[in-house]
């Protein structure tokens, strides 16, 4: 099976060689499945299923195949590499619920005052300096962040989707003694039970995201769906107006037209846009977007942008195919007081104006039509021009298409990397364990959640860094949620690995470290406040972990 390098055939440092390109190619893979994913939180009509069920899917597939190819083969060597699988589950579990755990209330710690945690201070200032001045005993007890509900009920659910354990637990802690030559009959039946409860469990957790996601409360596809734009933006990808057309909707587009003209015929047109057709929530991150791009050029922080500072925003950061001679227009338009300058609220009006327009085939560029020599100087001033003319010659309507095809050509591509490279990548960490004298449990608990989880590490402590009550809960319940889909999807993997192909579960050790880590972070997402000291307990969680495991099997646990 391609890649054919065989990992007993070659040196150490061919070895080496084999985990880091494997490992790197399943990161980017992982990498591909989450930027996939996240574009199609662009498409309304999927966005509710991507970000309830695609997205915790997806995110589980790198270590589900890991898990998958570790258990196929011959039944002897598939006994043996089983424990790579095991490995990587429980230092994906694990590790989720610790290292990026601990990382998310450090990024996103604030003063912790009378047992509160101060999100939004009335002098800023004031509040910088005593942050900035704390001790160390100070940040670790006077720093920390709330738990709000949604991450206690999370811990909850988590909790309950450990009952799988527990049952294949229970033939596999008597029958080693009872009746150690038929150790995998006797687990069969505790495998079939468990692999309904794992699929049960795993399609009634997608349907409730799915229902929150339907009621509008799914905050992770939020605040992901703004990050998106930003990245997209940044990435010089798409205009605001391809990012924006189907968010609006065919129907809101409509009625806005619909509107315009009943303006039109009574005089009334105004220069202030009229959001108000827009759903609530992409309104607030419309908002959001935008106030970035208009600090970036508010250098003097007076709150306003000049006629060349608007042309700028509009041309190199909202990617919009827009002359100086139509900004002037506009921007005479905007500048009701005749200031030379456009605060917020007029520069978000402006450019939604030119998003409308843009959408309903009344561009800026068709009103007020530039020279030929105007156009070209134009041209000089933009920083890419091939991405000028590429946006110049593509209307939102294709640029939509083009964000699609991106998302499932990504999809599509991380998949089917994941799937090629997961078995090579079983076989390299197994030949590791085999040169390095131990089990391939503790090569693939340390090496496994590298390749497969960074992302997850990196969102989480993303989010949590924008320090507030919001964001926090959002980092810890994805988290929590990760946990889940590894409690389910992936443990019905090995459950299915058991009852279908005769392999036996001989990891009790491992099965305690994994459900115990669990019921630990359970216990802090029961406390109102997580200190930044909890967080340093909880990091130590990981390696004491390891020690743990090493610890009860010497004393005999399998």
């Amino acid at each position: 099976m391609f890649p054919a390098i065989e990992a007993s055939e070659v040196g150490n440092t061919g070895l080496a060689w084999l985990f880091l390109s494997y490992g790197y190619v399943l990161y980017s893979a992982s990498e591909m499945i989450s930027e996939g994913s996240d574009l199609l939180l662009l498409v309304p009509s999927l966005a509710g299923l991507v970000g309830s069920v695609v997205l915790p899917l997806l995110g589980a597939v790198p270590d589900g195949a890991i898990m998958l190819f570790s258990g196929l083969g011959d039944i002897e060597s598939a006994q043996e590499t089983l424990s790579v699988g095991v490995g990587a589950l429980a230092g994906s579990t694990i590790m989720l619920l610790t290292i990026p755990w601990a990382l998310s209330v450090y990024s996103g710690r604030v003063l912790i005052v009378d047992g509160e945690p101060k999100y939004k201070a009335k002098n800023l200032k004031t509040y910088q300096e005593r942050f900035n001045s704390l001790t160390l005993s100070e940040t670790l007890n006077e720093t920390g962040i709330g738990v709000s509900t949604p991450v206690y009920e999370g811990a909850k659910i988590m909790l309950i989707t450990t009952i799988p354990y527990f049952l294949i637990q229970i033939p596999a802690s008597y029958l080693e003694n009872v009746d150690p030559d038929n150790i995998s009959v006797g687990e069969k039946n505790w495998a079939l039970l468990g692999l309904i409860i794992c699929l049960v469990s795993f399609t009634s957790y997608l349907i409730m995201q799915y229902n929150i996601a339907k009621k509008g409360e799914h905050e992770v596809a939020k605040m992901k769906q703004l990050k998106i734009m930003k990245n997209l933006l940044n990435r010089k990808s798409y205009s605001l107006s391809a990012l924006l057309m189907d968010l609006i909707g065919e129907e809101t587009l409509n009625k806005m037209k619909e509107t315009l003209v009943e303006k039109q015929d009574y005089g009334s047109v105004s220069p202030q846009f009229d959001d108000s057709f827009f759903p609530h929530d992409l309104r607030i991150n419309i908002s959001k977007l935008l106030r970035e791009f208009f600090a970036k050029y508010d250098t003097s922080g007076d709150q306003v942008l000049d006629k060349n500072e608007i042309y700028l925003a509009l041309s190199k950061d909202l990617n919009e195919c827009i002359s100086k001679d139509a900004v002037q227009a506009l921007f005479d338009e905007y500048d009701v007081d005749k200031s030379g300058g456009l605060n917020f609220d007029e520069f978000r009006s402006l450019a939604l104006n030119l998003v409308k327009n843009d959408l309903l085939g009344n561009s800026a560029e068709e009103e007020t039509p530039a020279s030929d020599e105007n156009e070209q100087e134009d041209e000089e001033e933009i920083e890419d021009e091939e991405l000028k003319e590429k946006l110049a010659n593509l209307s939102p309507a294709e640029q939509q298409r083009l964000i699609k095809k991106e998302a499932f050509t990504m999809l599509a591509t991380g998949t089917a990397l994941v799937l090629v490279f997961s078995d090579p990548m079983v076989d390299v960490m197994s030949e590791m364990a085999y040169r390095g004298g131990i089990s391939p449990f503790y090569v693939a608990f340390v090496l496994a959640p590298l390749a497969s989880n960074a992302s997850e590490v990196l969102a989480s402590t993303y989010y949590a860094g924008k320090k507030t009550s919001d964001s926090i809960t959002i980092s810890l319940s994805a988290l929590e949620g990760a946990a889940i889909m590894n409690n389910t999807f992936c443990l019905s993997i090995f459950m299915g690995l058991i009852y279908f192909r005769g392999l036996a579960w001989q990891y009790t050790a491992e099965t305690i470290a994994i459900v115990l880590v669990q019921f630990i972070l359970a216990a802090f997402s029961n406390r109102k406040v997580q200190t930044s000291k909890d967080a340093l307990q909880i990091l130590c969680i990981f390696p004491l972990s390891i020690i743990f495991v090493a610890l009860l099997e010497k004393f005999g646990y399998d």
